[in-house]
C-alpha cells in the first residue's frame, strides 16, 4: 500500500538531504514507481553495457582505426590510435589522428602504461576486458553480452508494446514538447520536477529514452551484425544500408560511445536528482514524494517506468 510519514531522520541538514535524494522532512508519501520486471531489465542491461563497451574496446585495439566504405582505407583513416617510439624502440607518445591532424594524447589513447612501462595501445588497459591485448576472448565476452542485450531489448519493447508503457509514459504529448524549451533551461539550472510532477518523466526525458531505444538501440545492434561477414552472406542488404562493413564499424563506434554519453548524464542526473531516492526505487520500486498537505492513504500505482 501507499506509505505516508512526516517523521524526519535526524542529524542531517535538509539540503544535504535534498541533494542525497533521502525520504523527505516535509510530509510526503511513497508510491510504487517501477514493476521487478522493469527493475531486472534496467539493471541487466546496465552490465551488459559495460561489458559490451570494455570488450568492444578490446577488439578495437587490435586494429585502432575506423573508415568509411567498404573497404580498409589505411592512407586516409577517419579516426587512428597510433604510437612513436624513439631509437631504442621505446614507446614515447601516443597520437590521436582525426582525419589527418594529430593530437597528443599520450598515456591515455595510442599509448598508454601496462605493468609500470609505456605500451602502444589504442585505449588503456583498464578500460578494455580482457585488460591485456586478447583478441579472441573479447569476441566471446562481446558476442556473449551483445545477444544478452538484444533479447532483453526486445523482450522489453514487446513488454512495454502489451502494457500500454511506451504510449502511456514514453510518448511525449504536443504540450509536453511545447515545453519541451523551458524543461531545458531548468535542467541546465538544475531545478527538478518535485511533487506530483516527479511521478512523471517530462519531455527532456521521454525523447531521450525514445532515442535510446527506437534509434541508438536497434543501430548498434544492425551495425554489429552487419560487421559479420556470415550476416552479410545471408542478408547482403545490410553493408548497402550502412555504405559498407567499415562505415557499419564507424557507426556502431559512434553509437557506443553515444551510450556511453548517456549513462554519464543518466548517472549525473540521477545523483543530481536525488541520489537515494533515485537508487531506492530501481532498487524496490519505491519512491518518496514530497507533498505539501497530508493525503490519504491509497493502493499503490504501479507507474512500470524503466
Amino acid at each position: 500500500m501507499t506509505v505516508e510519514t512526516t517523521e524526519p531522520t535526524p542529524h542531517l541538514p535538509d539540503r544535504l538531504r535534498a541533494a542525497l535524494g533521502l525520504t523527505p522532512v516535509a510530509p510526503h508519501y511513497f508510491f510504487y514507481r517501477h514493476r521487478a520486471w522493469v527493475r531486472i531489465a534496467h539493471w541487466l542491461n546496465a552490465l551488459c553495457l559495460a561489458i559490451l563497451l570494455m570488450s568492444g574496446l578490446g577488439i578495437f585495439n587490435a586494429h585502432p582505426a575506423l573508415y568509411w566504405g567498404n573497404g580498409s582505407n589505411f592512407d586516409h583513416p577517419i579516426l587512428s590510435l597510433t604510437a612513436t617510439a624513439d631509437d631504442s624502440g621505446a614507446v614515447t607518445h601516443g597520437w590521436t589522428w582525426i582525419f589527418e591532424k594529430p593530437h597528443d594524447t599520450t598515456g591515455f589513447l595510442g599509448a598508454s602504461r601496462q605493468d609500470g612501462e609505456m605500451t602502444a595501445r589504442g585505449f588503456p588497459v583498464w578500460a578494455t576486458l580482457p585488460g591485456p591485448q586478447w583478441l579472441a576472448m573479447a569476441r566471446q565476452w562481446h558476442f556473449a553480452f551483445a545477444w544478452i542485450l538484444a533479447i532483453n531489448g526486445v523482450l522489453f519493447l514487446i513488454y512495454a508494446l502489451v502494457s500500454g508503457h511506451i504510449r502511456r509514459d514514453l510518448a511525449p504529448t504536443g504540450r509536453e514538447l511545447g515545453h519541451l524549451p523551458r524543461e531545458i533551461v531548468d535542467h541546465i539550472r538544475l531545478k527538478f520536477p518535485h511533487g506530483e510532477a516527479a511521478r512523471r518523466y517530462n519531455a527532456l526525458q521521454k525523447l531521450a529514452y525514445c532515442f535510446v531505444l527506437f534509434i541508438l538501440g536497434p543501430l548498434i545492434v544492425l551495425t554489429g551484425l552487419t560487421m559479420s561477414p556470415t550476416m552479410d552472406a545471408a542478408f547482403p542488404f545490410l553493408p548497402w544500408i550502412f555504405g559498407g562493413r567499415q562505415s557499419a564499424r564507424t557507426i556502431h563506434f559512434l553509437c557506443a560511445f553515444s551510450f556511453l554519453a548517456f549513462f554519464v548524464i543518466h548517472i549525473a542526473m540521477v545523483v543530481l536528482s536525488g541520489t537515494w531516492n533515485n537508487l531506492r526505487s530501481m532498487i524496490t520500486g519505491w519512491y518518496a514524494i514530497r507533498t505539501e498537505r497530508r493525503r490519504e492513504p491509497e493502493r499503490p500505482i504501479k507507474e512500470d517506468m524503466a
